[in-house]
């Protein structure tokens, strides 16, 4: 009995000293992924969305180009339906096909997840566990890494990183919802220090003759 009992021991320990390894590890491959990160300043990507729930057999997919300003939490997303703009304390939600735009605060605390974040999502609120070393669609090797949320309150109980391990950059994100939905986003090209112009990241009503503008702040 006495044996069995050590064994057990023996075993837990093994289990969690891997865990602790696997925990150092993600944190030391996200830790290179942020440095390079926010080395940049403004990034341009483009991306796939796929919204899939085997239950409620849905798989829809749409693709989209983000441009980010990654030190000043400013963005500009388009879509094929709409258009997301942030100056980092404002968000413009142009609705393409009922010609309204919906202006609102910038909330940085929300739960609700967009592409623009995808490149910080693991930096809070997370605990993070690297899984393996797999070898992507296009034949590049990828880092695996789990992320858990830290807030058991929050709508999605998972997050699947895989990380580019040349580029140390994401190349996939996978959310995982508790109410069966599962979120990919596929970064398809990504073009560091890009120049655009400020504007990018506000809405000119100018621009847009026709177009509602509904404040909500």
């Amino acid at each position: 009995m006495k044996k069995v009992v050590i064994c057990a021991f023996v075993v837990l320990g093994s289990a969690m000293n891997l865990m602790a390894q696997s925990e150092v590890k993600a944190k030391a491959i996200l830790a290179e992924v942020s440095k390079k990160y926010r080395a940049y300043d403004v990034i341009k990507t483009d991306f796939s969305y796929t919204l899939e729930n085997p239950q409620a057999k849905i798989k829809e997919t749409q693709a989209g180009t983000l441009f980010v300003r990654s030190k000043a939490n400013k963005y500009k997303i388009i879509l094929k339906g709409q258009e997301l703009i942030s100056d980092g304390k404002n968000q413009w939600t142009y609705l393409k096909a009922d010609k309204e735009v919906q202006l609102s605060e910038v909330d940085n605390n929300a739960e609700g997840l967009n592409p623009a974040k995808i490149f910080t999502i693991y930096e809070k609120g997370f605990k993070s566990l690297y899984t393996n070393d797999t070898k992507a669609a296009n034949g590049r090797i990828v880092h695996n890494i789990d992320l858990t949320p830290t807030d058991s309150k929050r709508t999605f109980f998972k997050v699947r990183l895989q990380i580019d391990k040349l580029n140390k950059q994401i190349a996939n994100a996978v959310i995982f919802d508790k109410n069966g939905n599962k979120y990919t986003y596929s970064i398809k090209t990504f073009t560091p220090n890009i120049k655009v112009p400020e504007s990018t990241f506000a809405f000119d009503a100018k621009k847009y003759p026709g177009v509602e503008v509904v404040d909500l702040r």
